[in-house]
C-alpha cells in the first residue's frame, strides 16, 4: 500500500491578535464559529476546512506563516511511512485536544525548505 496525503484538514493563519482575527473571519466574511482552544486558538468552517487563527506561539512571522494540516486516518502509522519515505520528523502524533464529539491527534513534519506540515486525525469513540 502507498501512502499518500490528499485531504486538507486544517489551515493555520499567525494572526497578531486572535479575537480580532476571529471577527474578521467570522464576521466580515461570514465563516462559522467551530471553537476556542484557550485565548491564543480560535476554529473556524471555510466549506469543510478548518482555519485555526493563532498567534505565532514562538515561531513564524504573523502573516508570513500559514500551515497545511492534511486530514489523514491512523496518524501513528502514516507518520511513520512518511518519516521512512524521507520526511523530517518534528513531533510524533499526540493527543491535542478532547472534543466532545472525538479526540484529535496531530504530527508534524518539516519540508525541505524547513516549513511544517501537520498531519490531523480525528477519532471517534468506539
Amino acid at each position: 500500500m502507498t501512502t499518500r496525503l490528499s485531504h486538507i484538514g486544517q489551515i493555520a493563519i499567525t494572526v497578531a491578535d486572535v479575537a480580532q482575527a476571529l471577527a474578521f473571519y467570522r464576521d466580515a466574511l461570514g465563516l462559522r464559529h467551530l471553537f476556542d482552544a484557550g485565548p491564543d486558538l480560535a476554529f473556524l468552517d471555510a466549506g469543510g476546512v478548518r482555519l485555526m487563527l493563532t498567534t505565532s506561539q514562538g515561531a513564524g512571522d504573523i502573516g508570513h506563516n500559514s500551515l497545511l494540516y492534511f486530514k489523514i486516518d491512523d496518524i501513528e502509522t502514516v507518520q511513520a511511512a512518511l518519516v521512512e519515505r524521507g520526511a523530517a520528523q518534528e513531533r510524533a502524533p499526540q493527543l491535542t485536544a478532547r472534543l466532545p464529539d472525538h479526540e484529535l491527534w496531530i504530527g508534524f513534519l518539516r519540508d525541505p525548505d524547513g516549513n511544517l506540515v501537520g498531519l490531523m486525525e480525528e477519532r471517534r469513540p468506539d
